[in-house]
């Protein structure tokens, strides 16, 4: 297991407010309307609900009683709720794409992402610019969240099951992140150990895992946990092909592409 815990941020040349802004977007989204994940109406509303994407109308379903796979207890799941602002099919529907990427299910769930966003999406911030790096996160937000509309159809999964988090806009974030900083000196826990590694490691390894916990996920039925690992990896890729795309204009000399002298002659970053 590879957790990040920070980077070298030794070069970043302004202040990432926008990227705070967006963690505290997400916390007070958390905390004051969803209420620490325990109002299931905001929660069920705005989440985005692959079969809501594709009929391009919102759904409203009741309460079902379900089984606990581990204890075998009887649980109530929420249904479908109605969106509560005044917005016309399929606009009410359709919103949902972007609103879905500022709720979370748990603590642990808004902790992991805004961690990394607060370790990975400032030094892409600088390098984009401001304004850029908003468009840059929404677009690969939305995009992440039409990835596993499609994979949920083309695998033939549940539709009506919502999904939520900044997970596939964050995911873009990393793709540009490893775009732009391969080597880049990321502190991470190793196996309960605190060391450093490049970039396209920490990254890299976060991504070959996303792969194998997706195509293990896929089958008729299977939700993996309720992880949209399609949103991941969809993320992860927009934001690979994107982030030059959203660069474009910026003065070249300061693109962090090239492998920094001192780590030239280490052979097993090369």
């Amino acid at each position: 297991m590879v957790l990040p815990l920070w980077d070298d941020n030794s070069d970043r040349r302004t202040f990432p407010y926008v990227n705070y802004a967006l963690i505290g977007l997400n916390v007070f989204v958390f905390v004051v309307l969803q209420q620490f994940g325990s109002n299931d109406q905001v929660t069920y509303a705005f989440a985005c609900v692959p079969a809501e994407i594709v009929q391009g109308r919102i759904l409203e379903t009741p309460p079902q009683a379900v089984e606990d796979p581990v204890t075998g207890d009887k649980i109530l799941v929420p249904g479908l709720q109605p969106m509560p602002l005044p917005l016309p099919d399929p606009f009410a529907a359709w919103i949902t794409l972007l609103t879905s990427m500022f709720l979370h299910g748990g603590i642990a769930h808004i902790a992991g992402n805004m961690l990394f966003l607060w370790i990975f999406g400032d030094n892409v911030e600088d390098h984009l610019g401001h304004v850029r790096y908003v468009f840059f996160y929404l677009v690969c937000g939305v995009l992440a969240s039409l990835a596993h509309v499609v994979a949920t159809y083309a695998f033939d999964q549940d539709p009506m099951i919502p999904s939520l988090g900044a997970s596939g806009a964050i995911s873009g974030v990393l793709g540009g992140y490893l775009l732009l900083f391969p080597y880049r000196r990321v502190t991470v826990l190793l196996f309960r150990f605190l060391t450093q590694v490049p970039a396209w490691v920490a990254v890299g390894m976060w991504f070959v895992f996303q792969i194998v916990s997706g195509i293990g996920a896929l089958g008729p039925g299977s939700q993996a946990g309720g992880v949209a690992y399609a949103a991941h990896v969809g993320g992860f890729v927009v934001g690979l092909a994107l982030v030059k795309v959203f660069a474009l204009g910026r003065d070249a000399d300061t693109w962090p592409t090239a492998r920094p002298p001192r780590y030239r002659d280490r052979r097993s970053y090369s």
